[in-house]
């Protein structure tokens, strides 16, 4: 068998066993394009704030919170430079409750849970093709694997389309749409003029998936560059969620005042959007503050300030440029996964491209359909006739 034909082979073998889970993954992964965007939009509707001549100070708002919702243990406090956006406090895991940054009036946890009921169940059919419980290992496992077969078939799809003649009227052929087709013709011209504009960015997007599911292919990304790949993720949020119940428990002892901070931050990133400050508790000898100068999700736009709590001298500043080439080129890939690393226009760029692959895959699996009743036709006429 020529190497042309075991690649094809391994191309529609991959495709058929894996082509369902793409197909989800690539369905959702469009409906989670504009998810973050569509999410601040829904938790903030209806909250009008009135600019008032002066803001609260961050403890202000914090100690009016606990004032008025004793209930509530804040972990970090969010302000914003838009004047008119509310400020907020982070009271648990996806949870934000939203203040008034003028008055100190708590507004409400946002208007958009059912947006976010929506988002989160499309989550879990893009993650774990909606496994649950026990079962979400199960169904990490499926989709990972799925996105390793399809890297394979979108590299290996890029192979094949090469013709094996160079002519004009050839390479136009399976490189763009012709009208008046219908059926298998069509199939193929949609399935090979789609892939072969889309085979770089589909191979980035996928690749950022695999860095996702598996932290073997994270570790890969680290040594590309020389470097040790960081600790699992599971110690690190053992360790995350250590410092969380630490800050619930102890209450914060006298320090810097967060205003302080938060003008020692803003001198750091003079064109800031939102300062997120990680709120200090106990004996905690210091604050991390993140400051973000892009739309949220753009890490090249983000950097984190280390301030000592008692006095407020800079221990630390890390903007994006200061990471190491290893981590910068796996948030890159991390971030490139959804576009959000160039903006509104990278997310919009991929959710085309991802809609690109589920036309790949629907007309993928049709041709294959349409292979299988042939060759069982074939089969049966030459039963037939050899009886």
């Amino acid at each position: 068998m020529r190497l042309r034909s075991l690649l094809f082979w391994a191309h529609l073998i991959c495709g058929v066993a894996a082509g369902i889970v793409i197909l989800i993954m690539s369905v959702t992964g469009v409906l989670l394009a504009y998810q973050r965007q569509i999410t601040a939009w829904a938790d903030t509707r209806g909250y009008h704030i009135e600019p008032g001549s002066r803001r609260l100070s961050a403890d202000a708002i914090v100690s009016r919170v606990a004032d008025s919702r004793p209930d509530l243990t804040p972990t970090a406090v969010i302000v914003r430079s838009e004047p008119t956006a509310p400020a907020s406090l982070t009271i648990g895991a996806g949870r934000q409750l939203f203040v008034n940054p003028y008055t100190g009036v708590v507004l409400g946890e946002g208007n958009g849970q059912g947006v976010r009921a929506f988002f989160r169940v499309v989550v879990e059919w893009h993650r774990y093709v909606a496994a649950s419980g026990a079962s979400r290992p199960l169904g990490r496992a499926v989709t990972g694997a799925s996105n390793l077969a399809f890297l394979f078939i979108v590299l290996s799809g890029l192979v094949l389309w090469f013709p094996r003649s160079w002519k004009w009227s050839t390479v136009r052929n399976i490189s763009w749409f012709k009208g008046g087709l219908a059926g298998r013709a069509r199939d193929f011209n949609w399935h090979n003029t789609i892939g072969f504009w889309s085979a770089f960015p589909l191979a980035i997007i996928i690749a950022g998936g695999v860095v996702i599911s598996y932290p073997w292919a994270t570790g890969l990304v680290y040594r590309a560059f020389g470097e040790a790949p960081p600790a699992p993720p599971a110690a690190a949020a053992r360790q995350e969620r250590g410092e969380a119940g630490a800050r619930a428990q102890r209450p914060r002892i006298e320090g810097v005042p967060l205003d302080i901070m938060i003008a020692t931050a803003a001198a750091h990133m003079p064109d800031w959007k939102t300062i997120s400050v990680a709120l200090p508790s106990g004996d905690a000898p210091r604050v991390v503050l993140t400051l973000d100068s892009g739309d949220g999700g753009q890490p090249h736009k983000r950097a984190t300030l280390t301030l000592q709590n008692e006095t407020g001298g800079v221990e630390r500043w890390e903007p994006f440029a200061s990471q190491s080439p290893g981590r910068r080129a796996r948030t890159w890939l991390r971030f490139a996964h959804t576009g959000e690393f160039y903006g509104l226009a990278g997310q919009t760029a991929a959710g085309l491209f991802t809609a690109g692959a589920v036309v790949l895959v629907w007309t993928g699996l049709a041709m294959a359909l349409r292979r299988l009743v042939s060759w069982r036709r074939r089969s049966t006429a030459a039963l037939q006739k050899a009886a």
